[in-house]
């Protein structure tokens, strides 16, 4: 009586993991990744304060509403050395930013309501939610791949100006 019994619990229990592991095919549904690419909707000139010769010129991204600023550069795989992503407040305040979500390596430059550099944020780490802050009031941010600042030699007090598209 036993092995009959071990028996039915063995073909019992194989045929309900049988049919809970079974693929449901009817419903194959997967999930495709989307792909944030760069749209320009400006430019952008580095000067150097003391001479005014340009440092650089970006096509941007502008940034100017809730939704695009919380966002930012997130969930993107890449930029290219002459893109950028500027951010556009209302007012001059302390600033802070954050790499969540973020997998590109930034330079995060603050600017004033005057259009200078206030403080730079460098090589700011992918995917790091340390508050990365300004050093003075800012109106403006502009993110720029890791390392770009330093190739520019781009200081405190260069300026920038911009135009939309």
């Amino acid at each position: 009586m036993n092995y009959r019994w071990a028996k039915v619990l063995i073909v019992s229990g194989l045929v309900l993991f049988g049919v809970s592991c079974k693929e449901d095919k009817g419903n194959n549904t997967s999930v495709k990744p989307i792909t944030i690419v760069f749209k320009k909707e400006g430019t952008l000139q580095l000067k150097k304060a003391t001479t005014d010769s340009i440092i650089a010129q970006l096509d941007i991204e502008i940034s100017d509403d809730d939704y695009a600023t919380q966002t930012g550069l997130m969930y993107r795989d890449s930029m290219k050395d002459r893109q950028a992503m500027l951010f556009i407040f209302s007012n001059s305040d302390f600033r802070s930013f954050y790499m969540k979500n973020t997998k590109i390596p930034l330079d995060i430059i603050f600017i004033s309501e005057d259009f200078k550099v206030v403080s730079i944020q460098k090589n700011a780490k992918p995917m790091d939610e340390t508050s990365l802050p300004s050093e003075g009031p800012a109106q403006y941010v502009l993110e720029v791949n890791a390392g770009l600042t330093d190739k520019w030699n781009l200081e405190k007090g260069d300026l920038i100006q911009y135009t939309s598209d």
